[in-house]
């Protein structure tokens, strides 16, 4: 009898629990009575349809989606192909949306979604007003007088928006909704976000949602999206200071976590080798290769940069301890999210490219140690 109670409890814990982890949505569309109203789930980058919803005479439905704790979830609903009313919902969340099929809604119950539809009025009053100045403009001479006036105002009208998106992201560091407004383009063309040094917003609200939502599949595409573009604007910082040298130079911490830079290495001849200590081949490659080669010519010029790609730091350091690699070896942690990848076209791994004399030269070929061993001696004569 006890166990039967104790299971009785468990089971009802369940089904309290079940009945809590679910968002509803009471909607009506006004002018739609016994018609579909398909709902989809922003799925990053592309709409998953999730169920279609019949309306009754009065155009009345509702809808009940299971929710995860702490996983909120951007939810469309579409008449046809038009979208008439966005959702940020989360769990326990009971919202009440009024919508029309030319896409004019509203929303009450939580204030997340109250945010986002703020979030789109805006977006689409920014946008009409931009277009409608772009059209004024295609109609006149671009020579004349009357076109650098409106071109200039275009300008003003984007400066503008911008730092109106950016105080928002700011000041809403912890709202979901600040997700698509960093990824908001103007015509679908031009990101708004779209500097080199927008990358440092993206990190920043990365880093913030991080903290609220870590498993959120939004936060953890804006991470990725985050990593990409902070590698873009560490390689723009790169080119702009490589003006001493015709390669790009790299910084990175070694086992030790001093950072040690490319420009900064002693030697000849410089091979910078980009490899991966989780992949079995490319430790063999340095125990059969790397090693007996660089033991017959490190006393005569030759030195070796190595950037791990790894994205472990403690496997790649016990490799490097194990393996006695006495060379230079960096890694950042980033695997292939790092500038290196980027900045030197970095397609496959083992990469071998080589300075002489501190000068990129051509390495085409250079690929085992007979190679190795041949470039070597033509260039430390």
């Amino acid at each position: 009898m006890r166990n039967c109670r104790l299971l009785c409890a468990a089971l009802a814990a369940a089904l309290l629990t079940s009945c809590g982890s679910k968002a509803v949505i009471e909607g009506v569309v006004t002018d739609a009575p016994d018609s579909d109203v398909i709902v989809s789930l922003l799925d990053v980058n592309r709409y998953q349809v999730l169920d279609t919803v019949k309306t009754d005479a009065q155009g009345r439905y509702t809808y009940k989606l299971e929710m995860k704790e702490g996983q909120p979830e951007f939810i469309y609903l579409f008449h046809g192909a038009k979208r008439i009313a966005s959702l940020l919902l989360q769990k326990d969340d009971k919202v009440k949306v009024t919508s029309d099929t030319l896409g004019n809604y509203s929303v009450t119950g939580s204030p997340e979604c109250d945010r986002l539809a703020e979030v789109e009025r805006t977006q689409a009053e920014f946008g009409n007003k931009f277009a409608a100045t772009q059209a004024q403009l295609a109609d006149m001479d671009a020579s004349s007088p009357e076109a650098a006036v409106l071109r200039a105002d275009l300008s003003r009208q984007y400066i503008a928006y911008y730092r109106d998106r950016v105080k928002y992201v700011l000041e809403n560091s912890k709202s979901l909704t600040v997700v698509p407004v960093l990824y908001e383009s103007i015509g679908g063309t031009l990101p708004v976000f779209g500097q080199t040094t927008d990358a440092i917003h993206f990190r920043n609200i990365s880093d913030s949602l991080k903290t609220v939502y870590p498993e959120s599949r939004y936060v953890k595409a804006l991470e990725q999206e985050a990593a990409r573009r902070t590698s873009y604007l560490e390689m723009d910082n790169r080119l702009r200071n490589a003006a001493e040298v015709n390669y790009i130079d790299i910084a990175m911490p070694d086992v030790k976590g001093n950072t040690v830079k490319l420009s900064e290495v002693e030697g000849k001849v410089v091979m910078v080798d980009c490899w991966a200590s989780e992949i079995a081949e490319q430790k063999m490659f340095n125990l059969d290769v790397v090693k007996p080669v660089y033991a017959d010519y490190k006393d005569k010029g030759f030195e070796i940069y190595a950037v791990s790609l790894d994205t472990d730091k403690a496997k790649w350091a016990t490799t490097v301890r194990n393996q006695e690699l006495d060379w230079i070896n960096v890694c950042d942690g980033r695997g292939s999210a790092s500038p290196v990848v980027t900045t030197y076209n970095v397609q496959s791994i083992p990469s071998l490219f080589f300075l002489v004399d501190g000068d990129l030269v051509s390495s085409t070929g250079v690929r085992n140690e007979a190679t190795l061993r041949s470039f070597l001696a033509a260039h430390l004569r």
